[in-house]
């Protein structure tokens, strides 16, 4: 059996450390999948229980020289760097002091006790072996495991320069490096220190949306009333939620009647009136009335915590850009070690040791990848936090990429063009007897869940005064085409032209009758009883209001637009021409809809579908990428690769701009980390940079890959 565990990484300080976890997990007999999101702090794996456990896991990253930990309330790898960090700074800052006066030649009688070899040594010792003991640590269990990292590149510019200056110290050579060993460990570690600082912020947006939980519910248990917490409560509980306060999880309302608040969930500004049988939402806000519903998702099912981890598993995924930082960082330090090495050896034939060694420490220094495996996963977290906190969901780091890639969109109608709520917009009754056939489409409608059968259903009832209506004896929906029913021995049909090919052939009269509706944009749905016409349904739905507005944003950004729906051509017609639709493919079957995806596809452009039924599930899946809007169905919303939770069609452009930003930055962050070493290394090897610069300069570039990620909060 297959499970899958996440858990928090420490002690990573570069990209490096997650490729050397995910190649050795990867490596593993049982482990099916790992994945290490450096940014996050995260590993991902899916292994086999009867084959690897989770000490199995935890050992195996132990021996790399990483912890794994599944708990909370843990002083945080933040809290631990600023401890080590302060002390770092009070023994360096008096070096730093020194060779400020020395570099500027300035003399102070009560300071000059600092430029004491030996006092340098003493400062230098604590922050080299004890603050910097962990890059010790972890350099060797990289080398133990046959790889090298950030770790290694520190600890061997840091101990070269240490001992070099040691050695000048005890023959009298005025060459002296304390400093720079004892300033490189400390830019590392504000550099560290910054990162997960910047890091804890790119999560805000899960942070907020976990806040709008509700604490408490109040709960009817057998007649008695009382306040449990949230996490208690169980499918089918009764919760009373009074004016003013949140909803705790999702459900239905048994009793009462209120407006609330759903803003949060769905964008819209205006509350929603909610009755008996209304479905509530948790973490919403009810105004006015008290209501009593029954508790019908709780947990990991509500509708919050499903957004939650759709964000989540989009901060932990890669996006397919990143697979460039992996493969440079993955050869990017024995590459530096060696220039390095190369460094020294040029400088030493020279006849400069000095030079040789300083050159070399500043190389290795400089060239830490750190700012390259922050490029990627800091943008994708900041920018899915962003859109998250916008109603657009973003399933994976390959789906951000992917949607803005696309050139073909590709939009169901109902629900997704039109409000998807139909009403019956027209009829005519052929029959002497009208209040029968009202009855008979009734009962043939009645169990019926396409949105066309729905409206005949609720039109008609209207008609029958409130009278009873019973179930059929038999139905069957026919999809794309219609309904079958038999109620007391008669057979009723219900529906489009298609339902009737083979078996009914229509009459000139009833031919012109449905080409006047579809030329009004309805939709005619044919009603027999027992083979002879008594009926002409005509179903309408309304365009949504902001829908050509959106086709018009994305044709503007050179999307090509089109519609797929199984309505009748001149139906579709008449709404795409309102839309501004480019092209349509009409009357095509549920089944069909993905084999159109797939020949669009052939066309060699991307291919997005939007749509929000059941039905748009395999078309959704088909697309390079699906698009599931808000109000749609949970089978639309688990098979799209990204989710608008409000229904409005303006958030369709809103989503590929906010993909094209991230790239864009995505693309940025690896331009400056890739120029900031190709320009660093060379000035280094020609001696022109100073150790301790050399990890200021480092350090300073991981801290402008995060800041340049966080600039998309600003994103509007």
């Amino acid at each position: 059996m297959q499970t899958k565990e996440t858990y928090h990484v420490s002690g990573m300080n570069c990209v490096n450390c997650a490729a050397k976890i995910e190649k050795k997990l990867s490596g593993t007999k049982g482990v099916a999948f790992a994945n290490v999101n450096f940014a996050v702090e995260r590993l991902t794996v899916l292994y086999e229980e009867d084959q690897i456990t989770q000490n199995d896991i935890r050992e195996i990253v132990k021996q790399l020289g990483y912890k794994l930990r599944q708990e909370s309330g843990q002083v945080s790898d933040s809290d631990f760097l600023k401890i080590l960090l302060i002390i770092s700074c009070v023994l360096t800052i008096p070096m730093l002091v020194s060779m400020i006066l020395m570099t500027f030649h300035l003399h102070v009688p009560a300071l000059d006790f600092l430029h004491s070899g030996y006092v340098q040594l003493a400062l230098t010792i604590p922050v080299q072996f004890i603050i910097g003991f962990h890059f010790y640590r972890k350099a060797f269990y990289a080398l133990r495991s046959k790889s090298a990292d950030m770790n290694v590149l520190i600890v061997l510019g840091t101990t070269a320069a240490f001992f070099y200056s040691l050695y000048n110290l005890l023959t009298g050579n005025p060459n002296l490096y304390f400093e720079s060993a004892a300033m490189i460990i400390t830019f590392v570690l504000l550099g560290n220190f910054l990162e997960a600082k910047a890091k804890g912020h790119t999560s805000d947006a899960i942070k907020k949306l976990l806040g709008l939980q509700a604490r408490t519910a109040r709960v009817i248990r057998d007649g008695q009333e009382s306040d449990i917490a949230t996490e208690s409560l169980v499918v089918g509980d009764v919760i009373i939620v009074r004016p003013g306060e949140k909803i705790p999880v999702d459900g239905t309302i048994l009793e009462g009647q209120s407006s609330v608040d759903e803003s949060m969930i769905s964008g819209e500004p205006f509350p929603v009136d909610k009755n008996s049988g209304d479905t509530v939402i948790g973490a919403t806000i009810n105004q006015y009335g008290t209501i009593k519903y029954k508790a019908e998702k709780v947990g990991k099912d509500t509708m919050l915590s499903q957004i939650v981890k759709m964000v989540e598993d989009a901060q932990m995924t890669k996006a397919p850009i990143q697979s460039i930082a992996d493969k440079v960082a993955g050869i990017f330090v024995p590459t530096v070690i060696g220039i390095s090495l190369i460094t020294f050896i040029i400088w030493l034939f020279l006849g400069d040791l000095n030079t040789a060694i300083v050159s070399a420490v500043s190389v290795l220094v400089i060239a830490c990848p750190c700012a390259l495996g922050l490029a990627t996963p800091t943008a994708i977290m900041v920018g899915s936090g962003k859109g998250a906190e916008n109603g657009i969901l973003f399933k994976g780091g390959d789906s951000l990429e992917e949607i803005n890639r696309i050139k073909i969109l590709v939009f169901d109608k109902t629900g997704t063009l039109t409000e998807g709520k139909p009403l019956l917009s027209g009829f005519e009754i052929f029959a002497n007897d009208k209040q029968q056939v009202f009855q008979m489409a009734a009962i043939a409608e009645r169990r019926s869940e396409h949105p066309t059968g729905k409206a005949i259903f609720d039109g008609v009832s209207e008609y029958l005064n409130g009278n009873e209506i019973p179930d059929a004896d038999q139905f069957e929906a026919i999809p794309g085409k219609g309904v079958k029913a038999v109620s007391n021995g008669k057979e009723i049909w219900i529906g489009t032209r298609k339902l009737f090919d083979g078996v009914y052939i229509f009459s000139d009269d009833i031919t012109n009758r449905f080409s006047t509706y579809e030329q009004q944009g309805k939709t005619p749905m044919l009603m027999t009883i027992d083979g002879s016409p008594v009926a002409l349904w005509a179903v309408s739905d309304r365009l949504k209001p902001e829908t050509p507005k959106a086709v018009h944003a994305l044709q503007q950004m050179g999307i090509e637009t089109v519609m797929l729906t199984g309505d009748n051509r001149h139906v579709a017609e008449i709404i795409a021409n309102q839309a501004g639709i480019d092209q349509v493919i009409a009357e095509v079957l549920p089944g069909e809809k993905a084999e159109h995806i797939v020949r669009l596809k052939e066309s060699g452009k991307k291919v997005a579908m939007a749509g929000d039924g059941i039905n748009d599930a395999p078309a959704l899946a088909s697309a390079d990428v699906g698009i599931a809007i808000g109000s749609g169905t949970d089978v639309a919303i688990e098979t799209a690769d990204v989710v608008l939770i409000r229904s409005d069609l303006n958030a369709l452009p809103k989503a590929i701009r906010l993909s094209q930003k991230i790239i864009r930055k995505i693309k940025q962050n690896l331009f400056w980390a890739f120029i900031y070493n190709i320009a660093g290394i060379p000035i280094a090897a020609l001696g022109f940079l100073n150790p301790g610069l050399a990890g200021a300069a480092m350090a300073f570039s991981s801290i402008s890959v995060v800041l340049n990620s966080l600039s998309l909060k600003r994103f509007t």
